[in-house]
C-alpha cells in the first residue's frame, strides 16, 4: 500500500487513469482487511502452533465482485473449516459502496492516526467491531503509511522537484484538493517519492511544513529544489535549507504568461520566451531576456516586469549542460525522459 503515491506520481507523468490506480489499491486494501478479520476471527496468526487442534481453521476463499465509484473489484472472501466466520469488512450481498473510497483516501492524508481510521471503519459498520478488533484491523494498514511517511531518507540529494497537482477527493462530497508531491533525485541519479501530503489549496506554508519533515527524516544537503512560481516559495525553501539553490518552473512561467496576454500575441510572446530558457548558456540566456523584455514590454509591462524581476529564473544555468532540460521545469514527462 506504501506503493500507492509512486503509482499515482507514474500514472501522472504517463497521463494515465487514475482511478484505476485507486482502484487497485482499494482493492489491496480491502483484501488485506478480509484476511486480518478472519486471523481476529480465529485468534492466531496463519501457520502458528497456536492453531493446531484449535477446533477451527482457514479454508480458502471464494471469489466476490464489488462495485466501487473508482471500478469493480475483485475480493477474495476467507473461509473457515466450520463455516462459522462472517465477515463484516463488505456488507453481505451488497454488490457497491460509496463509502469505501472515502476511507481509502483519508488513509493517506497527512497526519493520518489509527484513531481517524477507527472512527471511519465505526461509522461505516458501527456495532459490528468491537474497539480491540477495530484497532487489531486498521494497525496493519496504519502502519505501512506511517512506516512511509518516517522512512530514513538519504543524506544528500542532487535536486528536489516540488509540485502539486489537484485531483478530486470525495469526502462527503467530491472536491478539489491538493496534493503535494515531493521527488528526490540522488548524486546516483536515482529518483525517488520522498514525501507527500494533502491540503485544500497550495501554499508555500505547506510545503515548508513538508520540508520540515524532510530535514527531520535525514535529509540534510539539497544542492537545488524546482518549484512552481507559488509567492514564498524560496523563503520557505532557504528557512530550512539556507544553502540550496532554488529554479522556477519555466513551464509555469510561460503558462503565467499566456494566462495574462492577448490570443492573438499568445504563440508569438511564449516562442520569444522560450528562447530564454532554451539558449546555450547563461550569457545567451540573458541577451535572449533582455530582447525578450524590449520587444514587449510595452505592450505587457506588468507581465515583463514579473518575469525580468525573477532571480529564481535562470538558476538552472549554473548546473552543468547534460542536466539543465531536466531542471529548468517541474513537469514530470520531461523529468522521465531526461533523466532516463
Amino acid at each position: 500500500m506504501n506503493h500507492l503515491t509512486t503509482d499515482l506520481i507514474e500514472a501522472l507523468a504517463k497521463k494515465q487513469d487514475i482511478e484505476e490506480v485507486f482502484r487497485r489499491h482499494l482493492e489491496e486494501a480491502i483484501n488485506q482487511l478480509l484476511k486480518h478479520e478472519l486471523t481476529v476471527f480465529l485468534d492466531y496468526e496463519p501457520y502458528e502452533r497456536k492453531g493446531v487442534h484449535s477446533g477451527n481453521s482457514r479454508n480458502g476463499f471464494y471469489n466476490r465482485t464489488f462495485k466501487t465509484e473508482y471500478g469493480e473489484l475483485q475480493l477474495r472472501i476467507p473461509r473457515d473449516r466450520n463455516g462459522e466466520f462472517q465477515q463484516q469488512t463488505v456488507a453481505p450481498y451488497k454488490r457497491s459502496n460509496d463509502t469505501l473510497e472515502q476511507f481509502v483516501i483519508h488513509l493517506y492524508e497527512k497526519g493520518i492516526t489509527t484513531d481517524e481510521i477507527a472512527h471511519l471503519i465505526e461509522r461505516m459498520y458501527g456495532h459490528h467491531y468491537t474497539k480491540q478488533t477495530v484497532s487489531n484491523l486498521t494497525k496493519l494498514v496504519a502502519e505501512d503509511v506511517q512506516a512511509f511517511h518516517e522512512r530514513k531518507l538519504e543524506k544528500r540529494y542532487a535536486c528536489i522537484y516540488l509540485d502539486a497537482t489537484q485531483i478530486p477527493i470525495r469526502r462527503n462530497t467530491v472536491e478539489k484538493e491538493s496534493v503535494y508531491i515531493a521527488i528526490g533525485i540522488t548524486e546516483d541519479g536515482i529518483k525517488e517519492v520522498l514525501d507527500f501530503t494533502i491540503a485544500p489549496t497550495e501554499s508555500a506554508h505547506v510545503w515548508e511544513e513538508l520540508m520540515q519533515e524532510l530535514y527531520q527524516r535525514g535529509v540534510a544537503d539539497v544542492l537545488l529544489f524546482i518549484s512552481d512560481g507559488l509567492t514564498g516559495m524560496t523563503d520557505a525553501i532557504h528557512r530550512v535549507y539556507p544553502k540550496a539553490k532554488h529554479q522556477v518552473c519555466c513551464v509555469h512561467v510561460a503558462r503565467n504568461i499566456a494566462k495574462k496576454v492577448r490570443v492573438k500575441d499568445r504563440s508569438e510572446i511564449l516562442g520569444d520566451f522560450k528562447t530564454v530558457y532554451h539558449a546555450i548558456d547563461k550569457k545567451e540566456a540573458l541577451q535572449a531576456l533582455e530582447q525578450f523584455q524590449s520587444k514587449w514590454e510595452k505592450t505587457y509591462p506588468r507581465v515583463i516586469d514579473a518575469v525580468v524581476k525573477n532571480e529564481q529564473l535562470l538558476t538552472f544555468y549554473e548546473f552543468p549542460a547534460s542536466i539543465r532540460r531536466s531542471i529548468y521545469s517541474t513537469n514530470l514527462g520531461v523529468i522521465s525522459r531526461c533523466l532516463n
